[in-house]
């Protein structure tokens, strides 16, 4: 993982730890009031996730129950923007989604993740931002790992796992996800 300027790094028992499980338990409650809704709650869903994202949110936004988040404050999302069901965004590291985005679904976009090394995983949370550009398609079952760019246009192919950028106009596919082909216009 590289760490730049992007990189949140939260350790534990901090005052900025203690904010973060204070921040996962609001929406872990505002997440749980949303998965009791159904798609025939569109206005109620869009009421809720934009409580829980700390902005409203376009009139074309639809997300179709049930969704998971360990925060939600550090979501952002454009104009028609649809997100099917069973997706966990887990944005501590900031969630870029831009406008005519498609999220099928089953998505995991994973912002936070720990040290590889044993002695430091439980002691350091880390967070990198992950951007999902304009008119992007991330397919059932996709995984979106932190500190990734999505670029427009592109398409992430079902159950690949996106652990570096993806060019604009590009499909990829796989574990790791790599360039199957390049998308025209």
């Amino acid at each position: 993982m590289r760490n730049d300027e992007r990189t949140r790094i939260i350790y534990s028992r901090t005052p900025e730890s203690a904010a973060m499980l204070a921040n996962v338990k609001r929406a872990m409650a505002i997440t749980a009031a949303i998965n009791r809704l159904t798609f025939s709650d569109a206005d109620e869903v869009r009421a809720l996730f934009s409580e829980l994202i700390g902005k409203k949110v376009d009139e074309s936004f639809l997300l179709i129950p049930p969704f998971f988040t360990a925060g939600g404050d550090e979501i952002r999302v454009g104009r028609n923007v649809f997100v099917n069901q069973n997706c966990t965004f887990y944005d501590l590291g900031g969630l870029d989604i831009g406008d005519d985005v498609m999220i099928g679904p089953n998505v995991s976009i994973v912002t936070a993740g720990h040290p590889v090394e044993p002695l430091g995983r439980r002691a350091v949370t880390i967070g990198r931002p992950v951007v999902i550009e304009r008119n992007v398609w991330i397919a059932a079952g996709a995984t979106v790992i932190g500190g990734v760019t999505v670029g427009e246009n592109s398409v992430v192919a079902a159950g690949s796992v996106v652990t570096r950028d993806v060019a604009a106009n590009t499909l990829v596919g796989g574990n790791p996800a790599r360039v199957i082909r390049s998308i025209g216009d």
